[in-house]
């Protein structure tokens, strides 16, 4: 293959973000010991960004946007890479400073990749993807702060989006009672599907936060940032934590020190961008071998390339419950 479909950004002389599929040959890819022929991606927070440009995520134009890819390798510099081999790459600011996956080629560093275990397709990998990846981090770090189900039930805010949605069920099959917060009621049922035992709206965090509420959590996922990470804080019980992996709702945090030094409570981040490679491959060995794949397929939408560029759009709009993966292939 000479040249292949691709997604392609480009940044107009206003700034703006153009998004157009188009033809792209090998000459365009970017350094690296492997190159890929990718089977799959999908569409993440992050993609919506880079395609509307409503945050500065691209940092080298043009771009190719998707930030996950499952793939196969069609040559490689790198000894521990083989023609054939079955791979997997999240992370390492492709989509953002290096070439993305809604491409069906990429050349990308062997230090990013990790096999995919066979007992997990393309389209499951990709269901799973960086929203996989960041929850089980974050289940990990809960586990090694002490916080476990015996404590209390967890909250999951943004809970109907893709993140929110796999720590729903993924929490649930760690045995946690989950109580999931969303703005919209039309997914309650499929929320409870996932494992929810319990479904809001957003009614209890609305208004400033109070210093400290009333204590209803013993951990938090949290999505969204801004006020709602705020209120969750100030409601989680003594000794809680909260895993902030998302900003849907903006990168400030309007909150006060009480939490912190009046319940000893924690607030701790989750980057799953540089997550070592030993720990990616425990975390995707142990996803492929605990994931309800009933619950991951009824969570997923498959669509083409081709329609890639409206779902980015979608998803920054709040339109996307659940996981979009991007069928790619030759």
């Amino acid at each position: 293959m000479t040249d292949f479909a691709a997604v392609l950004l480009e940044q107009d002389q206003d700034g703006k973000t153009r998004a157009q599929l188009t033809r792209l040959s090998n000459s365009d890819l970017m350094e690296g010991e492997v190159t890929l022929a990718v089977r799959a991606s999908a569409v993440n927070y992050k993609d919506g960004l880079a395609v509307t440009g409503r945050l500065p995520v691209v940092r080298r134009w043009p771009m190719v946007p998707g930030v996950d890819a499952a793939a196969s390798v069609i040559a490689s510099q790198d000894p521990r890479w083989r023609a054939g081999d079955e791979v997997i790459l999240t992370g390492w600011g492709v989509g953002e400073t290096h070439l993305g996956a809604w491409s069906q080629r990429m050349r990308v560093s062997g230090d990013w990749l990790v096999h995919r275990p066979a007992t997990l397709s393309p389209m499951e990998a990709m269901a799973l993807g960086t929203a996989g990846v960041t929850v089980a981090e974050g289940l990990d770090r809960l586990k090694r702060h002490g916080v476990t189900p015996a404590d209390g039930s967890v909250v999951v805010t943004g809970a109907a989006g893709g993140v929110g949605s796999m720590a729903v069920m993924l929490l649930a099959r760690e045995g946690w009672s989950v109580t999931a917060v969303t703005g919209r009621p039309e997914e309650a049922d499929r929320l409870r599907q996932l494992g929810a035992a319990e479904v809001i709206g957003r009614d209890l965090f609305a208004g400033p936060a109070k210093p400290l509420a009333r204590e209803r959590w013993a951990a938090a996922f949290d999505m969204v940032g801004s006020t709602i990470l705020a209120h969750v804080l100030s409601m989680l019980k003594p000794g809680g934590a909260a895993i902030a992996c998302g900003n849907a709702a903006g990168m400030d945090l309007p909150t006060s020190v009480a939490p912190f030094i009046l319940r000893g409570v924690s607030l701790i981040g989750v980057d799953s961008v540089r997550v070592p490679t030993a720990r990616r491959e425990a975390i995707w060995n142990h996803l492929a071998a605990t994931v309800d794949r009933h619950r991951l397929a009824a969570m997923t939408r498959v669509i083409e390339l081709a329609d890639a560029i409206e779902a980015g759009r979608r998803i920054v709009d709040g339109a996307v419950a659940g996981r979009t993966v991007v069928a790619i292939g030759d």
